[in-house]
């Protein structure tokens, strides 16, 4: 009861709604493709787009920019379309690009922020860029409203193309055969992977975003098998653990992120337990 009536007060305050409301968005929209690049072995695309977006918020504040969002989505996005064409380069192959820009990236980033950056405690913004330490907690109304229109689109778009991100997925030399532009819905999902990592920043940082894309996905591979069965799985499972993430973090004064991914570590060792069970 005394856990209760404290997370009725937290409740009260507009900052802990507008985290919960980004959070579970956030986990839906990361979700909903984290199953498309674990099976097309494209994992890593997460955080080579996360060192990115760091780099282009570094960008952003040297540049002294009211709202960053725009610049972030711009470069990051345009990362993703050319790490799609660089991986399919025969010279440089898609780990080896992912590594280039992302190490490049971050660096740059880093670098940026200690010429440019006017704050006395570039240790902390850097750290809470990285790891989402307190940014979730200090959303405003017209951030979440951005998060929830790009959570929307990212959603529309997986449901109108998901037959087609389907056999792009599974078969893709199968599904130029049938007509499927391929490089059309790569580029789709590339573009739509940068609009999350963008958008996700804010709720775990930089480098924690692959968890939110990744673990749910594996997660429900340990018990399903068909493409639409570990989808919505891994969905439900993602806004579970980010919502139960976000509370504990409230409740217990921990990091956002870090406690998400940990929850989210947490899920994937009960899904892999029961798995072993099942086939046994």
């Amino acid at each position: 009861m005394e856990l209760i009536s404290r997370l009725s007060l937290y409740f009260e305050y507009p900052f802990v709604r507008y985290a919960l409301i980004v959070g579970i968005l956030i986990a839906l929209c990361s979700s909903l493709l984290g199953v498309t690049l674990v099976l097309k072995r494209f994992s890593f695309i997460g955080d080579g787009l996360s060192h990115v977006a760091f780099g282009a918020l570094a960008i952003a504040t040297a540049l002294k920019l009211a709202n960053n969002m725009p610049l972030m989505l711009i470069i990051t996005v345009l990362c993703a379309v050319l790490l799609l064409r660089t991986g399919q380069n025969t010279k440089i192959k898609g780990d080896a690009a992912i590594a280039m820009i992302s190490v490049g990236a971050l660096a740059v980033g880093y670098l940026i922020m200690n010429l440019f950056s006017e704050s006395t405690n570039i240790t902390g913004d850097v750290c809470s860029t990285l790891f989402g330490s307190t940014s979730i907690l200090t959303l405003n109304r017209e951030q979440v409203m951005i998060c929830a229109v790009l959570s929307v689109i990212v959603v529309i778009i997986f449901i109108l193309f998901y037959n087609k991100i389907f056999a792009v997925t599974f078969d893709e030399d199968f599904a130029k055969a049938t007509g499927i532009r391929a490089e059309l819905y790569n580029l789709i999902i590339a573009i739509v992977i940068a609009v999350i990592i963008v958008v996700a920043m804010n709720l775990v940082g930089s480098l924690l975003i692959s968890a939110l894309v990744i673990f749910p996905a594996l997660s429900a591979m340990r018990i399903f098998k068909s493409f639409k069965s570990v989808t919505v799985c891994s969905a439900v499972l993602s806004v579970v653990c980010a919502l139960v993430g976000i509370i504990v973090s409230i409740v217990a004064s921990t990091p956002v992120g870090a406690t998400i991914v940990a929850v989210d570590i947490l899920a994937f060792c009960v899904f892999f337990a029961a798995g072993k069970l099942r086939r046994a």
